[in-house]
C-alpha cells in the first residue's frame, strides 16, 4: 500500500486517513483503491472492531479529482473512474465492521457521499458539507441523492443540490446526519465516540447494520424472518453465553465476536 493511504491499527480501531493533502484528498483512482484495500484489510484483521476514516491536511475530502475527470477521454472511461468511485462507497456499506467518518475543514461532493456512506459522522464543529456538483453541471453522484432524500425533506434536497449548498456540521447534527460535534481533537473526539462499539458485540453490530442499511428494501415478512433466524444463531454464540453470565454476576461484559 502506497502513503498516499496511512493505516494505524491500534486499540482493536483501524485509522484510515487519505493523505492526499496538496489536493484536499480528491479521489484519485489510486486513493480510492488504497482506501479499499484498507478497509477489507481492516475486516480481515480479526483484532479490530471499529474503523475509522479521516482526511490529513485541510479536510477530509473535496470529492471526485477533476484531474481524474481529464484523464477520461471518452465515456468508456469515464464510466470506469465511475464505476471505482462508486465500489468505495459500496464497500464501507457492505463492511461488516462499523466506519465512522472524521470529518474536518470540507466534505465536498462526493466527499460528502463518502462520509454518509459511513455508519456514523464525528464531524469538528467547524466543518462545513458542501454539494458542489452544480458548479461543473453535474449531479451528486456516490449515492448522495438517495441518503439525503432518506434523512431530509425532498423540497430541501433539491434546494441543496440545485444551489450548491454549504451546510455547516452543525445544522446536519441538528437533522441526525452528523452523531458528534468534536471541539477539541476530532481524531481524539472520534475514537471516544467508537468505545460503545470496542465495547459491544461484533456479531450482532454486525446483523444491526445489515437490518438498518437494508430496512427500506426488505418487506415487512423478510425483515422479520431474518431477524428470527440471526437472533437464533446469536443464541448460540459465546458472546451471547458471556453476556448472560455478566449480567447475573453484575460486571460489564467481555465480548469477543465468537
Amino acid at each position: 500500500m502506497t502513503n498516499i493511504v496511512n493505516v494505524k491499527k491500534e486499540n482493536q480501531i483501524a485509522y484510515i486517513t487519505m493523505n492526499r493533502p496538496d489536493k484536499l484528498n480528491a479521489l484519485s483512482r489510486e486513493l480510492v483503491s488504497g482506501v479499499i484495500e484498507a478497509l477489507k484489510d481492516a475486516e480481515a484483521d480479526k483484532t479490530i472492531k471499529a474503523i475509522i476514516l479521516s482526511g490529513a491536511g485541510k479536510s477530509f475530502c473535496s470529492g471526485g479529482d477533476i484531474g481524474s475527470f481529464k484523464e477520461a477521454k471518452t465515456a468508456a472511461d469515464m464510466l470506469t473512474y465511475m464505476k471505482g468511485a462508486t465500489l468505495l462507497q459500496q464497500t464501507i456499506k457492505e463492511l461488516d465492521k462499523y466506519v465512522i467518518s472524521a470529518v474536518h475543514g470540507y466534505a465536498a461532493g462526493a466527499g460528502f457521499s463518502l462520509a454518509l456512506a459511513s455508519d456514523f459522522i464525528v464531524a469538528d464543529k467547524r466543518a462545513a458539507f458542501a454539494i458542489s456538483f452544480k458548479n461543473i453541471g453535474l449531479i451528486p453522484d456516490l449515492g448522495l441523492v438517495k441518503a439525503l432524500a432518506e434523512n431530509v425533506p425532498h423540497s430541501l434536497v433539491k434546494e441543496w443540490i440545485s444551489s450548491g449548498a454549504v451546510i455547516s456540521a452543525e445544522e446536519l447534527h441538528t437533522r441526525g446526519l452528523v452523531n458528534r460535534l468534536a471541539e477539541g481533537e476530532l481524531l481524539k473526539e472520534a475514537t471516544v465516540f467508537a468505545k460503545f462499539i470496542i465495547d459491544g458485540p461484533p456479531l450482532a453490530n454486525k446483523f444491526v447494520k445489515y437490518l438498518v442499511n437494508n430496512a427500506t428494501e426488505l418487506t415487512n415478512k423478510t425483515n422479520d424472518a431474518q431477524e428470527m433466524i440471526m437472533q437464533t444463531l446469536l443464541f448460540h454464540t459465546v458472546d451471547h453465553l458471556e453476556g448472560v453470565q455478566a449480567f447475573f454476576e453484575k460486571r460489564a461484559p467481555k465480548f469477543e465476536g465468537k
